[in-house]
């Protein structure tokens, strides 16, 4: 028996079509869960990570576990200043580009700092560099942790950072230029990538508690850096505060996940991790 030219004819012209929608995906910031949820398994999320060290952040080990495989290359931040970022600025799209080389599906800029340091508008322009680079969708942390923060229908903010005010004054205007009022950031005052590994979780969880308590009319709180380990204070700052937290970190993987088109939710961790 002959094939269907006409069932020949609809095979080709579905797998064409196929082809091109795959292809927009590739040359947007549009995540995959757009496309058809069956053509989605895994995925493969490449990261940017600022500190010369390189090494993969310790949630990346809990979070999306067998769903999602990393690719990481380093940038080579020495301090969080300012002189600091600048110096580093050239290296984002030469090693996003290794990134897609390496099979990565969807870049991630770590690094909360490094994007918000120059506002709104220069974070922008970041995104648009990594997809120019690479043709993949692209995000930077900062841009996720806005997206946290408004998933979790904040607006009255309180931050808790690792940083000294120089960057904490970038950090406010930046989100006052996303829209959201701000009434207290506060930071740890560190510079050297190094003193991160310091800070404890209990730490934290007294650092974060406090912060909060000077802004009693807050209704979310960032927990900005993602040298900091934030994932398993997460549950124990909401509770103590009574207002979802959004870290670094945690919320960055959760927006690569989603890039990927992949399911983000791991409940207890916090609000957004379980929605």
């Amino acid at each position: 028996m002959k094939p269907d030219k006409n069932l020949q004819a609809q095979s080709v012209g579905r797998r064409s079509l196929l082809k091109t929608v795959a292809g927009l995906a590739a040359v947007s910031t549009i995540p995959r869960q757009l496309l058809s949820a069956d053509a989605v398994q895994g995925g493969k999320l490449g990261l940017l990570i600022p500190p010369a060290n390189g090494t993969l952040p310790g949630e990346a080990g809990t979070m999306y576990n067998g769903s999602m495989e990393y690719l990481i290359e380093s940038l080579g931040l020495e301090s969080m200043t300012p002189e600091g970022y600048d110096a580093v600025l050239d290296r984002i799209a030469p090693k996003a580009e290794l990134l897609a080389k390496r099979g990565a599906e969807g870049i991630l800029l770590m690094g909360t700092s490094l994007s918000f340091y120059r506002g709104q508008a220069f974070n922008e322009q970041l995104t648009q560099s990594l997809v120019r680079a690479t043709g993949l969708p692209s995000m930077t942390m900062s841009t996720a942790v806005i997206e946290g923060l408004k998933a979790v229908n904040g607006s009255k903010l309180v931050a808790a950072t690792a940083y000294n005010d120089v960057v904490n004054t970038r950090l406010q205007s930046f989100l006052e230029e996303h829209g959201f009022s701000v009434s207290v950031v506060k930071g740890l005052e560190i510079e050297a990538i190094g003193d991160l590994n310091s800070v404890t979780p209990q730490q934290l969880i007294t650092f974060c508690s406090d912060v909060a308590s000077m802004a009693p009319e807050a209704d979310a709180m960032l927990v900005s850096c993602g040298g900091l380990p934030t994932l398993e204070i997460l549950d124990p700052v909401e509770s103590r505060t009574g207002i979802p937290a959004v870290s670094s970190t945690p919320h960055a993987l959760w927006a690569g996940a989603r890039l990927l088109g992949l399911d983000s939710r791991i409940p207890g961790h916090g609000k957004l991790l379980s929605i």
